[in-house]
């Protein structure tokens, strides 16, 4: 993937910034999520997450808005969100 320079970027460093992620519906579900956030925006707390259970109650969708302080950040979190076993959607 070709780098980006900053001056073209939408996105303007740091600032919050909201991800979506959906899993089914777990105990363990939230904080997993807030563990792998955590490594990559020490900042995040609990406050900054969303949670919504599916109409059927089978999934659970997350918004964690993390700190966004890089274009590499983001890519690297998103990265790991989506490589975790029991995430099925990052957006």
């Amino acid at each position: 993937m070709e780098a980006i320079p900053p001056s073209e970027s939408l996105i303007e460093y740091p600032s919050d910034f909201p991800i979506k992620v959906m899993g089914p519906t777990h105990i363990d579900f939230a904080p997993t999520i807030i563990e792998v956030v955590l490594g990559f925006d020490p900042s995040f707390h609990e406050g900054k997450l969303e949670a919504r259970p599916s109409p059927k109650g089978n999934y659970t969708g997350l918004t964690v808005t993390v700190r966004a302080t890089s274009r590499e950040q983001l890519d690297a979190l998103y990265t790991a969100l989506s490589a975790h076993p029991m995430v099925k959607i990052v957006m």
